[in-house]
């Protein structure tokens, strides 16, 4: 399965580990830590496990409720009197439980360009501050809406309430305890640690690598997806949930175990899970998705992160399950690899193999295609300065702050101010601009509306791709020009 997967979508590299009746029966690992270099991925290797992070987030969460220092019904308030979100009645009823089931009313994404891409310089103060000023997209505790930011809230919440900064209660209340000793978060050194993997994305057929620098920074989004671990501590860290030791069942009583992989909001089960898995209930817990697949339950999560993916899969009522991490673009690479290994445990006379994944996925991919086409950029042209003279400036976003649309080198450049990754050319395709990002982001729509009334420029923007990254979360933004070009 993993050759086949590896060899279908040319993986960089890749580390596998297999659970049966709480005993690791299977690892390996392929490919390289950096394409091309010869360096190979080994059980050591360090990976960004991204929102599977976020299951580590509310074990701690966890370790302090049984401490006595936080309840998961207190309001968010009491640790951080400074929180708001857009409605002052949800501000006032928001539980420290509500940080963690993706059912705040944020839009799914929303914020999240104060997250990504990195680096910025947005802090966890701006997120706090910037939550007030984010429109609702559906009733609180309605629906299930992906976000990031309110793990990052809830990362806070802990940091308050352990009185410790959130990196510091990571090392001692759960790596340390569990003995996870390659697992990495908040600042360290690549040359230090030692055999760490490269991001990778795709380019023309080709895995090419996104550079880091030796010395990794502490970053914002921790608590949301900013933990990196090795093959080793993975399978270490599953165990724990399917076989914990009595020391471990000290370190996090039964009753938190349970609370934190109970069904606390549903999830819409999709007309693929339903086909594939026979799934009936989908629903999140705190940290953890769970499903029924095959009439066998199943807790899990995904990591997707700037060039690495990951997927952590249990079967509670057979001890068993898998963990894999990859250092390359792999989506459809994650969803053909997760679902063979979960039927190994819950069909395993079932004959459709990683092609048979894999060509369904591509050919429902083509349709799509063939149904919402994208527009067609090939003659597309950069704005001249002349043409976009009357929306030049300096525009402002209650949450996101300022950025710069002015003139440079002939052409309308854009420029953000806190996050420089996005930065790029205003482009004319028919009768509507668009921004090109340098470093490859996902493109996004330009509208402007003049001025009337008093009211000044105002500039809104979409995805390109509307199927693209949420996190890209064009949308949310709400731009108002309130001067000219530096």
């Amino acid at each position: 399965m993993v050759d086949a997967v590896v060899a279908r979508y040319h993986l960089p590299g890749i580390a596998v580990g297999v659970i049966e009746n709480g005993q690791v029966v299977y690892t390996r690992t392929v490919g390289e830590t950096v394409a091309g270099s010869g360096q190979k991925i080994t059980p050591r290797t360090l990976f960004k496990i991204a929102s599977n992070s976020k299951a580590m987030t509310t074990a701690l969460l966890g370790r302090l409720v049984d401490q006595g220092k936080l309840h998961w019904d207190d309001p968010v308030t009491k640790y951080l009197p400074q929180f708001r979100m857009h409605d002052p009645w949800v501000t006032a009823n928001m539980r420290v439980a509500d940080l963690l089931t993706h059912s705040s009313g944020l839009p799914e994404g929303g914020g999240d360009l104060m997250l990504w891409p990195e680096p910025n310089a947005f802090t966890r103060a701006d997120i706090i501050h910037g939550l007030r000023f984010i429109k609702p997209g559906y009733s609180f505790r309605a629906q299930y809406q992906y976000d990031n930011l309110l793990y990052v809230v809830a990362g806070e919440v802990a940091a308050a309430a352990g009185g410790a900064s959130y990196e510091t209660l990571m090392h001692r209340e759960v790596f340390a305890p569990l003995h996870l000793d390659r697992c990495q978060v908040g600042a360290w050194n690549r040359d230090t640690v030692g055999d760490v993997a490269t991001p990778h994305r795709r380019d023309d057929g080709r895995n090419v690598p996104i550079p880091e620098a030796a010395a990794i920074p502490a970053i914002t989004s921790a608590a949301a997806g900013g933990i990196r671990c090795d093959l080793t501590d993975m399978l270490s860290w599953a165990r724990n949930w399917l076989v914990p030791t009595p020391a471990q069942l000290q370190w996090l009583s039964p009753q938190q175990r349970k609370t934190l992989q109970a069904p606390h909001m549903l999830i819409p089960v999709s007309a693929q899970r339903r086909a594939w898995d026979n799934s009936h209930i989908m629903a999140y817990g705190y940290g953890w998705r769970m499903a029924d697949v095959d009439g066998q339950w199943n807790v899990w999560h995904t990591g997707t992160l700037n060039g690495m993916y990951s997927m952590l899969s249990l079967l509670p009522d057979r001890n068993s399950g898998f963990v894999f991490m990859i250092n390359g673009e792999a989506d459809d690479a994650r969803t053909v690899l997760g679902e063979v290994l979960t039927k190994h445990f819950t069909a395993p006379n079932d004959t459709r193999d990683v092609n048979w994944y894999a060509d369904t996925l591509e050919r429902k991919s083509k349709q799509h295609a063939e149904k919402s086409p994208l527009p067609d950029t090939s003659t597309w042209q950069a704005a001249t300065t002349t043409e976009m003279a009357a929306w030049t400036g300096t525009y402002r976003d209650p949450w996101f702050g300022d950025i710069t649309l002015c003139p440079q080198d002939g052409k309308v450049r854009f420029a953000a101010k806190k996050s420089p990754a996005l930065t790029g050319t205003a482009m004319r395709l028919g009768k509507r601009y668009l921004v090109h990002w340098d470093n490859g982001e996902l493109d996004a729509w330009l509208d402007f509306k003049p001025a009337a009334d008093g009211t000044p420029i105002s500039l809104r923007m979409a995805k390109f791709d509307p199927d693209g990254d949420f996190s890209s979360d064009y949308e949310d933004l709400a731009f108002r020009r309130v001067g000219g070009c530096p």
